[in-house]
């Protein structure tokens, strides 16, 4: 009997090794993450040649000491080589009232600094954008290539989060992307 349940378990191995063998589509890997919604942000940078900057929903925290935060670029962003060239960024957290700007910078061949894109120059030549829940300035302290991206580590070195208006004003709302729409979280859509 424990023979049988050996070569059944063995049987069962060899299946689960084979099936987990196959690479999933691109079209499975994609509806995976439709599921898995993501707060919006906006990179910024000074490229050679003025400004440059891109939407992602790719940012996250990986360490508070030192301060650091990691994105990914695409590496059919228009934006990305100027961007990893730069050697500092912007990242700006978006609110649900930013959807424009998100919409904007996440559209390629336009002049996304320009039309009704309000930004100014740090005092450390990064551009900044006038409009977001907050924004972060740091140094790119690694780079490492993943499949068709790039993974950027960023140290913090500033961070600034405008103060709410008023003294009984909500905080702002994140925009999140999920299943290939803009959404916004609001005290309601807390479960506990």
């Amino acid at each position: 009997m424990a023979i049988q349940h050996t070569l059944a378990a063995r049987r069962m191995t060899r299946t689960a090794k084979n099936r987990f063998a196959e690479t999933p589509s691109t079209e499975d890997f994609k509806a995976a993450f439709r599921n898995h919604p993501a707060g919006v942000a906006i990179i910024t940078a000074q490229g050679p040649t003025g400004p440059v900057g891109l939407t992602a929903s790719s940012v996250f925290s990986v360490s508070v000491n030192p301060p650091l935060l990691v994105f990914s670029l695409s590496a059919q962003s228009s934006s990305a080589s100027a961007i990893r060239e730069a050697g500092s960024v912007v990242v700006h957290l978006l609110g649900a009232d930013q959807i424009d700007v998100a919409k904007t910078f996440a559209t390629g061949g336009i002049d996304r600094f320009g039309g009704t894109t309000t930004w100014h120059r740090l005092i450390t030549g990064e551009p900044v954008l006038s409009r977001a829940n907050a924004w972060m300035r740091g140094t790119i302290v690694n780079e490492m290539s993943a499949g068709d991206s790039t993974v950027v580590a960023v140290q913090v070195l500033q961070v600034n989060i405008p103060a709410a208006e008023g003294q009984d004003a909500e905080p702002a709302r994140p925009l999140v992307y999920h299943d290939r729409s803009w959404h916004s979280l609001s005290p309601a859509s807390a479960v506990s």
